[in-house]
């Protein structure tokens, strides 16, 4: 699951979301698709945590240059 896209990982949350909002979704399925989606929500926040190391990377090494240039 952790080579799943952040947009299908989303897409998919929100179906399952949906599902039992909506109630679609029996008392024998409910336990599994509840495990999905924390998997699901885990994939997406280790994402968007490495996301937002690498942007804070490229800012720091262009405010370091920044910096340098002032010099």
């Amino acid at each position: 699951m952790a080579d799943l896209k952040y947009g299908k990982a989303m897409k998919k949350l929100d179906e399952i979301i949906q599902k039992i909002e909506s109630e679609e979704i029996d008392v024998d399925e409910l336990s599994a698709q509840v495990k999905e989606a924390v998997g699901l929500i885990k994939v997406c926040k280790a994402k968007i945590e490495k996301a937002e190391m690498e942007v804070k990377k490229v800012v720091d090494d262009f405010t370091a240059e920044e910096a340098g240039d002032e010099e």
